[in-house]
């Protein structure tokens, strides 16, 4: 059944105004993506007829335009990602872990968006991994499923990356179940840390195997010393949040994925981590 009010119907009645407003200011690839969601299943992409064969009726199914940001075309590729996020639940309650960034750091992904989030996935599964694996906390060997999300509630390019985590691991020798308790999976202000310093490390390294590049405002960040001044402080720890835990079976977990999956993501800056139970 078709929504009754789509993505597609508010580019193509605010589009051509909002592309004159901000002409010189959106990107090639940005115009492409607006023209396929407008364009979608229209008669401006062609068409094929269907009948059928027993009554032979005929009817006219505009084609689809594919993109990847389409919310009509990547709906069965959502529900097939869900279906198989769903299939590797475990009986047990899972952890909402939530990884951000201080505006600082965000200015810099925005220009090199390759290089930026792939350090977050590489940050914060490494700083998930070794945390747990600590004797001292949960001494386990932990799965996670990570989503990047690019902005926030309020439209404005914001990164983070969410976790759905079980509450436990296996154990350094793989024979046995080790569970969290109830309503807590990792100390956040331990989390935070270990984040803080192998993301800004890495960021560092980024920069002097010259992989970072930067233009219009930013460009005076190619010199390491006005780099170094710009990014943020190890020991800052800005909009960080405590964690809130909230008791749920895998089924709620299933719909935790869902909307971390298609609905857009919310919340705070800050190189912190806070958990939530799933």
């Amino acid at each position: 059944m078709r929504a009754s009010l789509e993505v597609a119907d508010i580019f193509r009645t605010a589009g051509p105004a909002y592309r004159a407003a901000h002409a010189g200011h959106l990107s090639l690839h940005q115009l492409k993506v607006m023209s396929a969601i407008e364009h979608c299943r229209t008669a401006a992409l062609g068409g094929h007829v269907e009948a059928c064969t027993d009554c032979g009726h005929m009817r006219v199914a505009y084609n689809s335009c594919r993109n990847r940001h389409c919310p009509r075309c990547q709906g069965a590729a959502a529900r097939a990602w869900l279906a198989e996020r769903e299939a590797d639940l475990l009986p047990v309650g899972y952890f909402h872990v939530v990884f951000t960034v201080p505006a600082e750091v965000a200015d810099i992904a925005y220009q090199n968006k390759a290089a930026i989030y792939g350090l977050l996935f590489q940050a914060t599964s490494e700083t998930m991994a070794t945390i747990a694996a600590d004797p001292k906390h949960l001494g386990a060997r932990i799965g996670m499923t990570a989503v990047l999300h690019t902005w926030g509630s309020a439209m404005t390019h914001h990164p983070h990356i969410h976790m759905i985590v079980p509450g436990g691991g296996l154990s350094p020798d793989g024979s046995r179940w080790i569970s969290s308790r109830p309503a807590f999976l990792l100390p956040v202000r331990v989390l935070g840390k270990l984040f803080r310093r192998l993301f800004l490390t890495r960021l560092m390294a980024l920069h002097d195997a010259g992989r970072l590049a930067f233009f219009g405002g930013l460009a005076a960040l190619t010199d390491r010393r006005a780099f170094l001044r710009h990014r943020p402080r190890r020991g800052r720890s800005a909009g960080s949040s405590m964690p809130s835990h909230h008791s749920q079976a895998p089924k709620r977990c299933s719909r935790i994925c869902r909307a971390i999956r298609t609905a857009s993501p919310s919340r705070t800056a800050g190189s912190f981590a806070s958990t939530r139970r799933a």
